[in-house]
């Protein structure tokens, strides 16, 4: 395991950012679980420090997040395994529920309370 410090740069950034991938499958408990969840979090403080987050509904920095990050809706819906509920989801047909707000907070790295706040369905 790498010693890790707190992220300075967008070079020790990516570094970062590229170990928390190679460490998402790792078994709850193990030393790589736990430096995933450092990594986690040296990520955000960095990232709070460098991006405000937009004054948009949860839906729409859901959409600029995946743009940022390269992703799909398929991406999502593997994360949260199904895809119907999440394209209802992008188009304002339903409501993010409790478990996509957790899986999409942690694969897109937005703060929890951004995607809880209240927006209008169509």
């Amino acid at each position: 395991m790498q010693a890790w410090y707190l992220i300075e740069n967008e070079a020790d950034y990516q570094k970062a950012v590229s170990r928390y991938e190679a460490l998402r499958e790792a078994e709850k408990g193990s030393g790589e679980h736990k430096e995933r969840q450092l990594l986690a979090f040296l990520v955000n403080m960095y990232e709070e420090e460098l991006w405000e987050m937009p004054d948009v509904d949860p839906i729409e920095l859901i959409k600029i997040r995946m743009e940022e990050f390269g992703y799909k809706a398929g991406d999502l819906a593997r994360e949260y395994g199904d895809k119907g509920t999440v394209s209802k989801v992008l188009n304002y047909k339903q409501a993010l529920s409790l478990t996509m707000i957790r899986k999409f907070s942690k694969l897109l790295r937005i703060p929890v309370d951004a995607l809880a706040r209240e927006y209008s369905l169509e």
